[in-house]
């Protein structure tokens, strides 16, 4: 096999690094929607509740047991 079949046409191209200050705001942004995700899958049937009714826990039922939360 020759050299040149083998060779990428973007292979003398090198990554630009990302600076932190990009980054940051999605990682906050991204750490906020998981909090809230697992609030709602964990934590909603409490006193805290932002939803009423069963509708909530039923939808996210077994994913509460995967996650270890006990409901029954």
């Amino acid at each position: 096999m020759s050299q040149a079949a083998v060779e990428s046409p973007i292979a003398g191209i090198a990554p630009t690094p990302i600076p932190l200050r990009e980054i940051a705001p999605w990682a906050v942004f991204a750490g906020v929607v998981l909090l809230a995700l697992l609030y709602l899958v964990g934590m909603d049937q409490g006193a805290t509740s932002v939803f009423s009714g069963e509708m909530l826990h039923e939808f996210v039922h077994d994913g509460r047991h995967l996650l270890g939360f006990p409901c029954h």
